[in-house]
């Protein structure tokens, strides 16, 4: 079995300032050990499970977060951006088994996390067929893309709540729960074996029942919370500009979205 694995920061146990997720602050050091340490944990449940393979994109920031030397030998990592649509998931492709997702924050403009966002602080929603859409909404769709399911993610509650909206049967971990600015959480070490359990558990069932139906066709709107990126954005080929802090890109498959949303936000 084969299982890639997309790596974030802002949804792992604990956190709940953008100083501890911001490379070249002093508290980044030790949240980059604990998103670390539950990646690992998701790594050592796939390997449980019978994973003799995993893939592991670094998908925070710099992608440059993950300590490497704390890793698996049968783990391969994907560091850095190379530009790619798939982003978040690049280094997917039909190979793999499953799809797992670590240290996941809910989307911008949610309650349930302190560092709730989308994609980047200049997006104040992303919507895809009408639905608002998380980070994870884009790379379970990208991970469907390739036939591969999503079938486990750990992160803040109000993520893990969502996640099972788009995927009934997904397996998720709630680290913690956002209230305003502030977070109540799991500790650490009581994250890394939940996730551990909870992600052998997680492949050792019917994995077919946690891919996503794609639809025929697809519709990106992006709400900026500035009309400048919207303008910016206006130029790609085939958006359309509905208002000052609004685009538009309609498309007949998954891709093409993720193309836009490359070029756009």
């Amino acid at each position: 079995m084969k299982v890639f694995i997309s790596a974030d920061i802002e949804g792992t146990a604990g956190i709940t300032n953008w100083d501890e997720a911001r490379k070249g602050n002093p508290d980044y050091a030790e949240f980059r050990e604990y998103m670390t340490d539950e990646l690992v944990a998701a790594c050592e449940g796939a390997k449980a499970a019978g994973a003799t393979e995993v893939v592991v994109k670094d998908a925070h920031s710099t992608a440059r977060n993950l300590i490497l030397s704390k890793l698996p030998t049968y783990v391969r990592i994907v560091r850095g951006w190379s530009g790619h649509p798939d982003a978040m998931m690049f280094g997917i492709d039909e190979s793999f088994h499953a799809a797992l997702y670590t240290g996941y924050h809910n989307k911008a403009g949610t309650d349930t996390n302190p560092l709730a966002h989308t994609l980047t602080g200049t997006v104040s929603r992303l919507l895809i067929n009408g639905e608002v859409a998380s980070e994870y909404t884009l790379n379970a769709h990208c991970a469907a893309r390739y036939g591969v399911p999503s079938v486990f993610l750990s992160g803040d509650a109000g993520m893990c709540a969502e996640a099972k909206e788009l995927l009934p049967d997904i397996a998720t971990v709630a680290t913690s729960e956002g209230f305003g600015p502030a977070t109540s959480s799991l500790s650490p070490q009581a994250a890394v074996g939940a996730i551990r359990d909870g992600v052998e558990a997680a492949l050792s069932r019917d994995l077919s029942k946690c891919l996503p139906k794609l639809a025929e066709s697809f519709e990106l709107v992006v709400e900026y919370t500035n009309p400048i990126e919207a303008y910016r954005g206006s130029w790609y080929p085939g958006i359309e500009h509905p208002a000052p802090r609004t685009l538009r890109f309609k498309a007949n498959n998954f891709f093409d979205i993720q193309r836009a949303i490359r070029f756009v936000v």
